[in-house]
């Protein structure tokens, strides 16, 4: 009866957070196409038996391992180097949330390690159920990353998530958008069984976007319960006071995560964590400084025109003295490459702006781009996908995008970057070249 209770109260919900989001889209010139089918992932364990398992970096050699349960169970990690054998166990904490009359299960959180690096470990959540495998990443180039924008949870996500998994990598990066539950709570237990296959054994570091915000106006005013509640990021220990945004260092590069959604005006929190965080990126030690988010700074789709223009306009000299290297957006349901670019302008050294919010989200792809083609604009197409940054060494890195066609992955666009912290030109220390930097 509970649940019944749930789904009713549920879909009022949506009606009138729907209504909310027409009224501040009405300016808009795009007309978003009609929802698609959601995948259902059902709920096949025992009620005490851990599922939607994901797991993220924790500092350098930390994993946080989340997972839920719909009855009380401990809050306990076991794992090791040998499938079926544990010789270390760590013991988390566990909470929960109410939207309106949705209870969740137990949301249980853990941190394991110190972990070696570029090696597999076999761990159990709360003492029982599945043995799962993850996979840490190398401490040492190369390092490889995916990225998936707006993803999900429809046969197009099926199909984006199978090409992900077909090659190996080592951290998956989310540019918002994650479940699309939009206010329907249960959808956010379905989105995390449907990943969990991916979500279990590579780390997972998202960012939030507009879809995760979940405020219906006099209803429910606090935005990000389930997102923040059920996917908690690295935000402390980065010296971040918000899960909305957060950094972290892998493999010589620096990952920053930023909220398109949260206040970013130069007396915002997050202007002042980000100034602070740029300015302590050592760039002998981390040579890479690769950005995400969800509203794309530089858009030549018709959707979503001008979105992210705010915060461009706030943070983007932040990102040009640091020498940002790439940035990478969503909330567009297409791909997109840009030149290296600063101020509107091509710019050396600038960031190469990406737009790859083609994860197979329900709403469907953003058919329509602007003509003339912007020359700043290098590739465009709408098309479901994934993309993928092999970081080889301390001055390249290759990025190519994998079109979703049909059963195979095809290599849609693909293009080479060069370090700017190996840049003379654009002010950034030089290193002296050594072995390990040629290709």
């Amino acid at each position: 009866m509970e649940k019944a209770w749930s789904y009713v109260f549920s879909s009022l919900l949506i009606f009138f957070f729907l209504q909310f989001i027409q009224l501040q889209a009405s300016s808009s010139m795009y007309t978003r196409p009609p929802p698609r089918s959601i995948i259902f992932t059902p709920h096949n364990r025992s009620d005490s038996e851990p599922q939607q398992v994901h797991i993220s970096l924790v500092g350098r050699d930390h994993m946080r391992i989340s997972w839920i349960t719909q009855k009380h169970a401990p809050s306990i990690v076991e794992y090791g180097k040998t499938p079926g054998k544990y010789d270390a166990s760590v013991t988390g904490d566990h909470t929960s949330y109410h939207y309106f009359f949705y209870l969740s299960g137990k949301i249980h959180q853990a941190t394991i390690g110190p972990l070696d690096p570029d090696t597999n470990y076999y761990y159990r959540c709360s003492g029982t159920g599945e043995e799962f495998t993850l996979k840490t990443p190398p401490t040492t180039f190369p390092i490889e990353f995916v990225v998936a924008g707006d993803l999900g949870q429809t046969e197009w996500t099926e199909s984006t998530l199978a090409h992900i998994g077909s090659r190996n990598y080592d951290v998956l990066l989310l540019p918002g958008d994650l479940s699309y539950a939009d206010t329907q709570q249960p959808l956010w237990d379905t989105f995390g069984r449907f990943v969990e296959p991916y979500a279990s054994s590579r780390p997972w570091m998202v960012t939030e976007g507009n879809h995760e915000i979940e405020v219906v106006p006099i209803i429910h005013s606090q935005a990000f319960t389930a997102y923040n509640t059920r996917w908690r990021m690295p935000f402390e220990e980065s010296g971040s006071k918000s899960n909305l945004y957060y950094s972290f260092d892998v493999a010589g590069v620096h990952v920053v995560m930023l909220g398109s959604y949260t206040d970013f005006d130069a007396g915002s929190e997050q202007y002042k964590w980000l100034q602070s965080d740029l300015a302590k990126v050592d760039r002998s030690v981390t040579p890479w400084i690769v950005v995400c988010l969800h509203a794309p700074w530089y858009n030549t789709n018709i959707a979503h025109q001008g979105e992210g223009e705010n915060m461009r306009k706030a943070m983007e000299e932040l990102l040009y003295q640091a020498r940002v290297d790439t940035v990478l957006a969503g909330h567009v349901h297409a791909y997109e490459r840009f030149t290296r670019v600063y101020n509107n302008k091509a710019e050396q050294c600038g960031p190469v702006h990406v737009t790859i919010g083609d994860g197979g989200n329900r709403e469907g792809l953003a058919l329509t781009f602007k003509k003339p083609n912007s020359p700043l604009s290098l590739f465009r197409e709408a098309s479901f996908g994934h993309g993928r940054l092999t970081v080889y060494n301390r001055t390249h890195a290759h990025w190519s995008w994998h079109r979703n066609d049909d059963t195979d992955s095809t290599v849609g666009d693909e293009v080479w970057l060069e370090s700017l912290a190996g840049s003379s030109r654009c002010g950034v220390s030089v290193h002296s070249r050594s072995d390990d930097d040629e290709l």
